[in-house]
């Protein structure tokens, strides 16, 4: 992994969450990549029980201050960074006060899904892509975690595929089985519709649950990676019925070699 360049965006990292399979696999993923000489960018929304001066984060000015726009709106994006002690890493957070302020992940205190999941995941996907444009950082790897980032791959071959920085970009989706009940808002294929995206490329999220969602990202990923033991049986079908390569499931403490080879002689 000497020099390969790996742009690891997940929904959740540790340390600026608490731990459970998807947090920890996205910091491990980058520790492994970066621990094989790789160059990391780590991307994750700053929600707002993140704690700022805990985790020692800034905002970067250079960065900040362009607008996004989001089902015709325009919506400021705010740039912050820390850096992982210990490690030598750097994380990247995408806040915006609408979206990403209120002290909670994805739900309210019913534990209901926010309305507004489906227009914070747009906007995720574009600040990372954005903000990776400004760094003009080509990555030869792109590694989405968690269906909050899974947006990306859909964004960066259909909205961005004439950006030359991501043009030899690969795109690798981990699948986990940490799911949502419900659906999203019932917009939301018209939300990225917005973004002159064309209806055949959404088709799969028209009715936009979980497993749709997942299934859109594995569709526009060059490769994906079952980061659980179990996946949602709908899910197992889908990859078994896909032509994308695959990697089975490894737990974290035994994934160090199979990740790279799958890298290396799969995705690259």
């Amino acid at each position: 992994m000497k020099d390969k360049r790996v742009l690891v965006v997940s929904s959740e990292v540790v340390p600026y969450l608490p731990e459970n399979e998807l947090s920890t696999t996205s910091f491990e993923t980058a520790k492994m990549i970066h621990g094989k000489g790789g160059q990391t960018r780590i991307f994750m929304p700053r929600y707002g029980l993140i704690n700022e001066r805990r985790h020692q984060l800034h905002e970067v000015i250079r960065l900040s201050g362009m607008n996004l726009v989001i089902n015709d709106m325009d919506m400021p994006l705010i740039i912050k960074v820390a850096s992982i002690p210990k490690e030598r890493m750097q994380v990247y957070f995408i806040d915006n006060e609408e979206y990403f302020k209120r002290k909670a992940l994805f739900t309210d205190e019913d534990n209901n899904l926010f309305a507004d999941n489906d227009e914070r995941a747009i906007f995720f996907a574009k600040g990372v892509v954005e903000t990776v444009k400004k760094l003009n950082w080509a990555p030869d790897i792109i590694h989405v975690h968690g269906w909050m980032a899974s947006l990306l791959p859909l964004y960066i071959k259909e909205y961005y595929k004439d950006d030359a920085l991501f043009a030899d970009s690969k795109i690798v989706t981990s699948v986990y089985n940490t799911s949502f009940e419900g659906e999203l808002n019932s917009e939301f294929s018209n939300k990225i519709k917005f973004d002159n995206i064309d209806q055949s490329k959404i088709e799969t999220i028209t009715k936009p649950n979980y497993t749709n969602i997942l299934k859109n990202a594995i569709e526009h990923s060059d490769a994906v990676i079952k980061s659980s033991e179990e996946l949602p049986a709908e899910l197992e079908e889908f990859l078994k019925n896909s032509d994308k390569p695959v990697l089975d499931y490894f737990h974290i403490s035994e994934f160090d070699t199979a990740y790279t080879e799958f890298y290396l002689n799969q995705v690259l």
